[in-house]
Parts: structure tokens; sequence; C-alpha cells
């Protein structure tokens, strides 16, 4: 059995015992009249009102299942659907009064269940499992990152270039004008010119990064990841995917200016093989500029696909 193999047995094997331990299969979840995944929406409704398309994505289900467990819910009388005041081709739910009852008996049966848990451990093994849980957390957030290419335009892609300009202008001394910066906006961002990166965390945008083309040498713009999903190894993931945009699409060399204050942008570059280089350019905000060669991750390219062609070969 591969090494492959061997962790995904043992994935599965952590998936199957988890479900067990917390009663998932069961048809009454926690002892209360719900399975699980009626139970679940229903928390996540909680005392608020939601979007069903923000459910959706949220859980990652489609149209069809969506539609027959919040039917169900409806059914039952614990919840409402209704049309969406500020989109009238969406609908919103809402947990009726009954709904918000069974809501409170949920978080108390969890709180208990939780309790009930931790309570069985000595002090030394509860916090090895909290530590645990939290690693486990964390990796699989990591897993479930997405980098997709997006319009200039899109909603995501604004939100974050927002974003990244607030956090700028926060952490600058001098404040952050986007208008007094070199620009990295609208065509420049489409092909051939360039492109955008979003990084996607279950439906919500949580990092950006852009990149320009032009006669060979490509620039970074836009790097940027959601504070509460840094840690994740977003950063390094977009940078990777826009260095290997910028080679297919006949780059040779990657140039991008950056600011001493922004410490962590740094460190990320210096990791990932730049090196810092006189000015090339007028930005005032800029205190760093740095270069990277992309024939290197050309050659490690071809050396990849020649050792897997060798590896075929010899099987």
């Amino acid at each position: 059995m591969s090494d492959l193999s061997k962790d995904t047995a043992a994935l599965r094997s952590f998936n199957m015992g988890i479900t067990e331990q917390l009663g998932v299969l069961h048809d009454r979840y926690l002892d209360l009249p719900r399975p699980y995944s009626q139970a679940r929406i229903l928390w996540e409704v909680g005392h608020d009102t939601v979007r069903v398309r923000d459910l959706r994505a949220r859980f990652d289900l489609d149209s069809g299942y969506a539609s027959r467990l919040l039917g169900a819910l409806a059914d039952a009388g614990v919840l409402r659907i209704e049309p969406d005041p500020d989109d009238g081709r969406g609908r919103v739910v809402t947990l009726t009064t009954a709904g918000r009852a069974e809501c409170d008996a949920l978080e108390k049966a969890s709180q208990d269940r939780a309790e009930r848990i931790l309570g069985a451990l000595p002090d030394r093994q509860r916090g090895e499992l909290l530590g645990a849980m939290g690693t486990v957390t964390r990796l699989l957030d990591a897993a479930a990152v997405g980098i997709a290419v997006a319009d200039p335009d899109s909603e995501a892609v604004r939100l974050c270039f927002g974003r990244y300009f607030a956090e700028v202008d926060e952490r600058l001394d001098v404040g952050f004008d986007p208008s007094a910066s070199t620009p990295a906006d609208g065509d420049d961002l489409r092909p051939p010119n360039g492109t955008v990166l979003i990084a996607d965390l279950r439906g919500t945008a949580v990092g950006c990064g852009a990149v320009k083309l032009h006669d060979g040498v490509a620039e970074i713009k836009r790097m940027w990841v959601s504070p509460d999903a840094r840690g994740l190894g977003i950063a390094r993931r977009l940078l990777d995917a826009l260095e290997a945009y910028a080679a297919d699409h006949g780059a040779r060399l990657v140039r991008l200016d950056t600011n001493a204050a922004l410490n962590e942008a740094v460190a990320l570059y210096e990791r990932s093989g730049y090196r810092r280089i006189p000015a090339y350019n007028d930005n005032a905000y800029a205190t760093h500029w740095f270069e990277k060669d992309l024939m290197s991750w050309f050659e490690k390219d071809l050396m990849s696909r020649f050792e897997k062609d060798r590896a075929s070969a010899a099987d």
C-alpha cells in the first residue's frame, strides 16, 4: 500500500469514528426530533434572517437538495421561506417561534454533549484533544481553499481589493491612496494583459492576487489574505499560481514592489526566491522592489515532467 493510500485510509477511519462518536447518522440528533442535516441548518439560521444562496454556498448544497431540506423544515413549522426583499429572484429563511425554541434546545444539548466529552478526560488529555482539534480544523480549512480566475469587476474582486486598500491604508504611516499607486485595474488585469485570482473558503473570498504582463515581464499586484484566513498557506499558493500563470503566458521575469511595513509580504517574497533590486517604478508607497527569474520555474517543471515520464516508462 502506498503512503497516500495509507494516509487516505487513516483519514477515512478518522471520519467514521467522528461520525459515530457524534451520532451524525441517528435520525434524532442529540435526542432531538431531527436528523443532523436539519439540525445543522436550524443552528446556522439561528435567530437571524439568512439568504438561501448563502446557505447553499456555506454547505456546498445543490439547489434540489437544499430545497428538499428547507422544505422539510418549513413543513414541520420550524422555518419560514420568503422572497428576498433585496433580490427578487432570491429567497430568505427565518425560524418560527417553534424553530427558535428548538434551536435553543439544540444549543443546550450540544453544550451538554461537549461538556460530557471534555469532562471525561483529565486535564492533560483534554489539552491534547483541544490542540489536536485546532490543528485538524486549520488543516481542513487549508484543504478547502480553492483558487480561481476572477473578473476584475466582480463583486469578490471589488471586496478583496477594497479590504486590501483599507489594510494598507491602516498599516502605512502615510496612509494609502490607490489612485496614487501603480495602476492595476480593469483591462490591465484581463487576458491577454494579466489576470486576477481569488482564494475562496467555503463560499467566502478570503484572498486575492493579480499579475500584469508586458513584453516578457510580469508584475505581481494586490496580494492580500484576510486576517482570519492567515496561516493556511493561502498567500504562497496565490503567489505560486500567479507565477505559473505568468510563465505559461510567456513571462521570463516577475517583479513586484511592496512596503517595509508589510513585513509578512516581505518575508513571503524572500522565502519564495525573490531578490531585492533597485526601484523599477515610481510607486510613491514602495520601499522594496523584488525580482525573480521564472526560468527556474520552467526548469523545475520540465524536470518534474521528465521524472514522471521516466517513472511511467519504468512501470
